[in-house]
């Protein structure tokens, strides 16, 4: 098989008749799901942490799942640490765990080949995938009709992007902030997840560090408004 046969994605699509068939032309060509063929779309879902990204990554594909349309589910650095996705208010769904290696688009190519039908893929915790993944998932778009949920902070602990998150913004087709209010501890807007180590803020070093929002954690995040993450101030209960 050459490289160009390989990349070319499986038909898969149901395409209505053509204009020499009922006078209905290509442009109503719909695909196995019922959807329009050329409708796919990139979207970018952000928000800082405790917004609630992942839960609506579950919610999404609970609903397009309803629907008749099947979806693959992604993810990187999970906090359960396992290939799954995980919400802070208990749910949880299998998921394929993107490796620095995973090509999306070989993924949803071997999934074909296996006779199983990829309308659109759910992609949590995108900001800590390769800008390589989002590359791939702008194609998985244009080229294959999928649809692509991405969701992700937009920040690191430094209020730096995180470069697949730069990225996203850039390409994708819709960027919605997710309207979920986070607080800060002095009740302002969260907008900004400060890295906290023996009770600090810090400001230094590398740029993924698994850790959660709990107290007990050796290495916590905490959501905080820009004037405190400036200050460095993790409030009374610190």
């Amino acid at each position: 098989m050459t490289d160009d046969a390989a990349a070319a994605p499986t038909c898969l699509a149901r395409p209505l008749p053509g204009p020499d068939e009922n006078g209905i032309g290509c442009a109503a060509a719909r695909g196995v799901d019922g959807r329009p063929l050329h409708a796919a779309a990139l979207k970018f879902f952000w928000g800082p942490m405790d917004c609630g990204k992942s839960t609506m990554a579950l919610q999404m594909n609970y609903n397009h799942a309803r629907q008749g349309r099947r979806g693959l589910v992604t993810t990187r650095i999970d906090r359960s640490l396992g290939p799954q996705v995980t919400s802070r208010i208990g749910l949880a769904h299998s998921a394929v765990e993107v490796t620095d290696s995973l090509d999306l688009r070989t993924l949803v190519r071997d999934t074909w080949a296996e006779g199983v039908r990829v309308d659109y893929l759910i992609c949590d915790e995108a900001s800590f995938y390769n800008v390589e993944h989002v590359e791939q998932m702008a194609e998985l778009v244009d080229g294959y009709d999928v649809d692509v949920y991405a969701f992700g902070l937009a920040t690191d602990f430094r209020s730096c992007l995180f470069p697949a998150a730069q990225r996203l913004f850039e390409l994708a087709d819709e960027v919605a902030r997710i309207q979920i209010e986070v607080l800060c501890w002095c009740g302002r807007e969260g907008l900004l997840n400060a890295r906290v180590v023996d009770g600090r803020v810090v400001r230094e070093g590398a740029q993924v560090v698994i850790g959660d929002t709990a107290d007990t954690a050796d290495v916590r995040y905490q959501v905080l408004c820009r004037r405190h993450y400036r200050s460095g101030d993790l409030g009374p209960r610190s």
